[in-house]
């Protein structure tokens, strides 16, 4: 019997951290780019770290990009809606749905701050809980630098400090997370770090044969806190994409059942060579 709780208690527990680990990716291998053109994308809902196991995607509620070229040009949105195509995408152990999005060169032809804005439907985990990640990811073209440090009016956020398409490995990244317009204090972070190259002609994570697991499952999503000003800092030890996540930061309804809003932000690290 008591082995029995005993393994009923680790099941229960590794299944909570793992509902904690969801990451809404948006994919693309560089971030900060010397000309722009043809992108191409993938949005897929899954456990970065382990790359094993991909969550069903709803519908797209909005997908687009602002761009700013220099710190007082102005801003211009364009809907990416138009250019996304569903796929399965394939995960270690499974496949789940997910989208492709091959963004054309007249989206990003001109220098500056390039802010793209994932918000899919709900996703139901479990029979008790909606899910609703509105994901940020920021891309430059040219070096030209505008937006990537402004708000943009989503209901939660994480808001960047530093450039999130700037950063060497063993340095730092800042930022401060938002919700409904404010700084949330002692917000809640989980950061993981994208252990998989994701291969857009196969839509897959790539083998690694012989890649390092975690020594501990709490470094597969590592936690901190934000400070009393909603401001958080973090370390960089590795080149890649990291995910930063804040979770349930407002809590509502959706369909009569309860609904949490998160915020995710990508941000990409690069080896001084």
């Amino acid at each position: 019997m008591k082995k029995g709780f005993i393994l009923a208690g680790l099941i229960t527990l590794f299944s909570a951290a793992s509902a904690l680990a969801h990451f809404q990716m948006i994919y693309t291998p560089q971030s900060a780019l010397e000309r722009g053109g043809e992108l191409d994308m993938r949005l897929i809902f899954t456990h970065p770290f382990d790359g094993d196991h991909t969550m069903d995607m709803g519908p797209v509620e909005e997908f687009y990009v602002i761009h700013q070229r220099g710190e007082d040009g102005d801003a211009t949105k364009t809907d990416l809606r138009e250019y996304l195509s569903e796929i399965s995408w394939k995960s270690h152990d499974n496949e789940g749905k997910a989208y492709a999005a091959k963004i054309p060169s007249r989206v990003m032809r001109s220098m500056g701050d390039y802010v793209f804005v994932l918000v899919p439907s709900p996703y139901l985990e479990g029979d008790d809980e909606y899910i609703k990640q509105y994901t940020k990811m920021i891309m430059n073209v040219g070096g030209v630098p505008g937006n990537w440090h402004e708000p943009v009016g989503l209901p939660v956020e994480i808001v960047p400090l530093d450039k999130p398409y700037a950063n060497w490995t063993g340095g730092v990244f800042r930022g401060v997370v938002m919700a409904n317009g404010e700084p949330v204090p002692h917000a809640e972070l989980e950061i993981e770090y994208l252990n998989y190259e994701p291969d857009l002609r196969r839509n897959a994570f790539k083998k690694r044969p012989g890649i390092r697991k975690a020594p501990h499952p709490a470094f597969e999503s590592m936690e901190i806190r934000a400070n009393a000003s909603g401001e958080f800092t973090i370390g960089l030890p590795k080149a890649g994409w990291w995910g930063i996540a804040a979770p349930d930061l407002i809590e509502t309804e959706y369909k009569d059942i309860d609904m949490v809003k998160e915020a995710v932000l990508w941000i990409q690290v690069t080896d001084i060579k």
